[in-house]
């Protein structure tokens, strides 16, 4: 992937990783949008990036993401790069009284969503690249978030896939595979003691000069080699309290 002079959809682009990746990709010099449900948080990142291009979507909507392919090939047919960043974690048990509803929030916004944009976006002719984001957790779970580990399990497995099935397109396709950062996915202060998206940004970009199609930074890195002996002692490790 050209790290540069490229039209980058990144949905989720208004916070956490999604935000990182906006801010650098601007500074290597491309064209950035992005989407997100709310404008007002849309129209902080504008505030601060005056170039970037905003849309506001909510992505669990299924007609909303056909918009959204719909407004991308009227106004920017030369979107080249895709990257499905959104998501969201619930801190939940399913003998939670509103676990059957959450779950399919995650369900939609995690798996469906990434995987609808996907078949609409690689029908542009422009399309050169898809950047799914997934997790360390897709290796081993964290019971507290058992349904996010799992779509992230979900969506690694339907990335290597993915790779795969678009050979023949001449689409590449770049899985980024975070670990627990400092944001707020799940949570204000959840993840306060976990290394910065700044940093984790720096080196997944160090790698995609590198070529590296799979992209890791600490604890995934740990996990994206890890043996099957030691994946299951990470998960014993996780929950031994």
């Amino acid at each position: 992937m050209n790290l540069s002079n490229n039209k980058i959809l990144i949905t989720g682009g208004a916070s956490g990783i999604g935000l990182g990746l906006t801010e650098r990709f601007i500074q290597e010099n491309n064209t950035v949008i992005i989407c997100g449900r709310r404008e007002s948080v849309l129209n902080d990142v504008k505030a601060k990036f005056p170039s970037v291009i905003t849309k506001v979507c909510d992505l669990s909507k299924e007609g909303d993401r056909i918009a959204l392919y719909e407004w991308i090939t009227a106004n920017h047919p030369d979107l080249n790069v895709l990257i499905n960043n959104a998501g969201i974690q619930n801190w939940m048990s399913i003998t939670d009284t509103d676990f059957y509803a959450n779950m399919k929030n995650e369900l939609t916004t995690n798996i469906e969503a990434p995987l609808h944009l996907t078949s609409l976006f690689i029908q542009l002719q422009s399309l050169k690249t898809v950047m799914n984001v997934t997790s360390g957790l897709a290796f081993s779970p964290f019971a507290k978030v058992p349904v996010y580990s799992a779509t992230k399990a979900f969506f690694r497995s339907f990335t290597l896939s993915l790779r795969h099935l678009l050979k023949e397109k001449n689409i590449e396709v770049i899985e980024i595979i975070p670990p627990a950062l400092n944001t707020d996915l799940g949570g204000i202060g959840l993840h306060d003691a976990h290394p910065s998206v700044s940093s984790f940004i720096e080196s997944i970009f160090e790698q995609l000069k590198e070529g590296r199609q799979e992209l890791t930074f600490g604890t995934s890195e740990t996990r994206l080699n890890a043996s099957v002996p030691e994946l299951k002692a990470s998960f014993n490790a996780l929950h031994d309290n």
